[in-house]
């Protein structure tokens, strides 16, 4: 009979604390708005497990956004407070989010349901792709489909966001160096939070691909010390009403979508007239 094995260690404090989180204030070093990481990075850009604490990485994509993806539309707002009131029981010390309108504004209104969390703006948060595989990488079933969208990529968007990407990894990931576990969200894209939860699994580079989240979901990763990282839940949607879930999902994976009136739609094979790859919400590079 196998022992028993369980995903976390019992080493790190719970996710939820018996009687409720207690925030302590940390002197976080900031340049522009951005923590500086003392850990060194490996040769990718992730970062060395040889922290000192565990640090948990909470991740959501933006709520729903216009059809022009200016604004979150009344259900997005509405799926970011609610987030923001689930996450009322951790205890957050930094909201990270990318530049666009849509995560800024949800990270606002996330905070806006928290207790005094400060709020941080950064390049390494926001919608690019994360990396472009050669075709040898991908697998012979599916690799057609693959280089037929990977072929939209407009250039600038194969050097800026691996370089991108290398960043988020060194900024986000990894034990943290205090003395105490370290809880940070970042409010970001679709794209990235698939790179962040391929990193944590060791998978390959290419597999990004394929993974798609929600709308104002919860995806939680967690790096201990000396230990592999840890997927503890992933696009979460316990939070939300069922009116409110599934928005961003590509159409084809649902059986019963929810009402919407929003963005959500199939996209075509062809990449709409004035729009990168990485802006194309409904049916992201899925296999």
């Amino acid at each position: 009979m196998c022992p028993r094995m369980t995903a976390v260690d019992p080493e790190p404090p719970g996710l939820i604390p018996p009687n409720g989180p207690k925030r302590s204030v940390r002197n976080i070093a900031l340049r522009d708005g951005v923590q500086q990481s003392r850990r060194s990075s490996n040769a990718d850009g992730s970062s060395d497990m040889s922290g000192a604490a565990s640090r948990f990485l909470y991740l959501t994509r933006h709520g729903e956004a216009s059809p022009d993806e200016s604004a979150l539309t009344a259900r997005g707002r509405r799926q970011a407070r609610l987030l923001g009131e689930r996450l009322r029981r951790f205890p957050l010390s930094t909201i990270y989010h990318g530049p666009l309108p849509r995560a800024e504004q949800s990270a606002r209104l996330i905070g806006d349901q928290l207790d005094n969390v400060p709020i941080h703006v950064t390049e390494a948060a926001g919608d690019f792709v994360p990396y472009v595989p050669e075709v040898a990488e991908l697998p012979p079933a599916s690799v057609d489909y693959l280089v037929r969208r990977l072929k939209q990529i407009p250039p600038e968007e194969r050097t800026q966001g691996p370089e991108l990407a290398r960043e988020a990894l060194s900024q986000f990931t990894g034990p943290a160096d205090d003395d105490e576990p370290r809880h940070e969200l970042v409010v970001t894209h679709n794209f990235l939070i698939a790179w962040l939860v391929r990193a944590a699994l060791d998978a390959p580079n290419w597999r990004w691909l394929g993974l798609n989240h929600c709308n104002a979901a919860l995806t939680i990763i967690q790096y201990a010390p000396q230990r592999p990282s840890s997927v503890l839940t992933y696009n979460d949607m316990a939070h939300l009403p069922e009116d409110l879930r599934w928005t961003g999902f590509p159409l084809g994976f649902i059986t019963k979508p929810a009402p919407s009136s929003g963005p959500q739609r199939e996209a075509s094979e062809s990449l709409p007239a004035g729009k990168s790859l990485s802006r194309i919400v409904a049916k992201p590079l899925c296999i």
